[in-house]
């Protein structure tokens, strides 16, 4: 009994439950806008979860900064723009489209196509060196054809 009591209490520390933190609310709605903007941000600290799973912290300041900004009447468009101007584009989970995300995407492929050429051109070098060598003499065709049946 004593070892099913270590092994819960063990695992019921490794759970990804959302953190609870009483916050009081003016409607549902209200609510429902600050759970799904928690659901948006990523944790910085953690950096794969969010801030409405992670209990680093930082992960607490911005839910209190959100909440806060939430009850001034900020759009989520500008809770979420507040963010990224503070934090950059890492702190969105879906961050949007740029140059530097498709190079983040694409970059090793391009990485791998380019290793691959290369080799690709030593192998085809190291082939035609080996075409370019002078053929056996008759004399040494024979002497190797003896050094082979021995």
């Amino acid at each position: 009994m004593a070892i099913l009591s270590v092994m819960l209490m063990l695992f019921a520390g490794t759970s990804s439950a959302v953190v609870f933190e009483p916050r009081e609310f003016s409607s549902a709605q209200h609510e429902a806008r600050y759970r799904q903007l928690n659901e948006e941000l990523r944790c910085l600290v953690c950096q794969n979860q969010n801030i409405a799973g992670s209990d680093a912290a930082l992960a607490q300041d911005l839910r209190r900064e959100v909440y806060r900004m939430l009850n001034e009447g900020l759009t989520d468009e500008q809770i979420v723009d507040y963010m990224v101007q503070r934090y950059g584009d890492f702190v969105l989970y879906r961050p949007p489209l740029s140059p530097l995300t498709v190079a983040l995407w694409t970059g090793p492929f391009v990485l791998l196509l380019l290793g691959m050429i290369f080799l690709w051109r030593i192998m085809s070098r190291r082939q035609a060196s080996a075409v370019e060598q002078t053929p056996l003499s008759k004399e040494e065709r024979e002497r190797l054809r003896k050094l082979v049946s021995r």
